[in-house]
């Protein structure tokens, strides 16, 4: 990643507010790795993007380094507190695109399990479900497709409204739901999905923010990424649409 990459990912410019595309397989911001020097993270190369500004916007919200897609960020201190009460609220619509294992029965549904974090020598950390003293956590979904992978068997199209904003809710709440994600390093099954378990099909497609008061909110869409389209046209997908005129960029 470099500063040309970074910017051939951006997705929408105002005043206030940055949305990038963000690609699978690296970290939106330093962890132990970046401090050991190894591996890569998007935040260090945000002074890229300051456009004129005196300072480098910050993350408004964060990503899973192996999710793709739409990534907001601030472009000063007074629109990430602006787009942080948004986040706080649940006034930013957030729509996730995933493949999932099996074939949900049901069309649509909901996902009301709340999140605890714990962790462990041999496993390390990972999110589990907690009903009784679990962070809320609440996910809408649908099946937009259903499919069969060779090697792989049964898959959905799944379109995904997180309402809550928990650490690999989506993940987790899939592994509820008995289909888990597709390329999942901690929540896939053993031997499950082995042909793409090294690409998480977890993509955050759209975000819709009313950054503005006065002006109707702003909705921006991040093409998929390469290592999903295969599975989602296998599920009936049929590719993007005609492109749309470019975002305005203030």
């Amino acid at each position: 990643m470099n500063a040309d990459d970074l910017l051939a990912r951006l997705l929408y410019r105002d005043g206030l507010m940055l949305v990038l595309d963000k690609p699978a397989g690296i970290a939106v911001h330093a962890g132990p790795d970046s401090a050991k020097g190894k591996g890569d993270n998007l935040e260090r190369h945000f002074d890229a993007l300051r456009f004129g500004f005196p300072k480098a916007p910050s993350l408004a919200h964060r990503l899973d380094r192996d999710t793709s897609g739409c990534l907001i960020l601030g472009r000063h201190p007074k629109a990430l507190r602006r787009l942080g009460i948004l986040f706080q609220e649940g006034k930013v619509a957030k729509t996730y695109w995933a493949i999932v294992l099996g074939h949900p029965t049901d069309n649509t549904g909901k996902v009301d399990a709340g999140l605890t974090k714990v962790s462990d020598a041999r496993r390390g950390w990972r999110m589990v479900i907690d009903k009784e003293n679990g962070q809320a956590s609440v996910t809408l979904w649908r099946v937009r497709g259903r499919g069969e992978l060779p090697g792989i068997g049964p898959v959905a199209f799944m379109e995904l409204n997180p309402k809550t904003g928990r650490t690999h809710q989506i993940r987790v709440h899939m592994q509820h739901l008995g289909h888990p994600l597709l390329g999942d390093p901690i929540y896939l099954p053993a031997g499950a999905g082995a042909r793409v378990g090294d690409m998480l099909h977890l993509h955050s497609r759209a975000v819709t923010v009313p950054i503005q008061a006065t002006k109707p909110p702003v909705t921006i869409t991040a093409p998929v990424p390469p290592h999903m389209r295969a599975a989602l046209v296998a599920c009936g997908w049929e590719g993007e649409p005609a492109p749309l005129p470019p975002a305005p960029m203030a």
